[in-house]
């Protein structure tokens, strides 16, 4: 068991080591992107990365405040079901009603990779390859249908 500095230590490293991995990786746009704080450019929903020996997974994270708007939005995202998951070259996992570590209720879909451990460094490779690949696939599904899922909350 690593002690608490041990750990922040190396999730530091671990997360530097990735921001490296994805420098120079454009967005479907052309434009630079900062994959490690990915913009939705809507209120209330954000793409995670998660990565801490239990989990390795992309998440997207669905947490308005309104029950409403939650719900519109994530039917929404329904509708676009079958052309996410065909972007995505991975089993997509749709939680409407997901309970976050910190007790938070959010509609969450998400990516995992499944027989990769955070505390090996020699996955580290394998979770950085998946990540960008997950990342890549999801901003050009996003990129193309960001403008529906922004006036649905505009």
């Amino acid at each position: 068991m690593l002690s608490k500095e041990a750990r922040k230590e190396r999730n530091e490293k671990f997360w530097s080591g990735f921001k490296e991995y994805m420098r120079g990786t454009l967005s479907s746009t052309g434009k630079r992107v900062s994959w490690l704080n990915y913009k939705t450019e809507v209120q209330d929903t954000y793409l995670r990365l998660i990565c801490d020996g239990k989990q390795t997974a992309v998440c997207y994270d669905i947490q308005f405040k309104d029950a409403g708007i939650k719900a519109i939005f994530w039917e929404q995202l329904g509708e676009l079901k079958k052309v996410m998951e065909s972007s995505m070259n991975q089993e997509t996992n749709w939680e409407e009603s997901a309970t976050t570590k910190e007790g938070l209720t959010i509609g969450r879909i998400s990516w995992e990779l499944e027989g990769a451990n955070f505390y090996n460094d020699e996955d580290w490779g394998k979770i950085y390859a998946f990540f960008k690949a997950r990342l890549i696939e999801f901003d050009e599904f996003y990129q193309e249908f960001k403008d529906i899922l922004i006036a649905l909350v505009d």
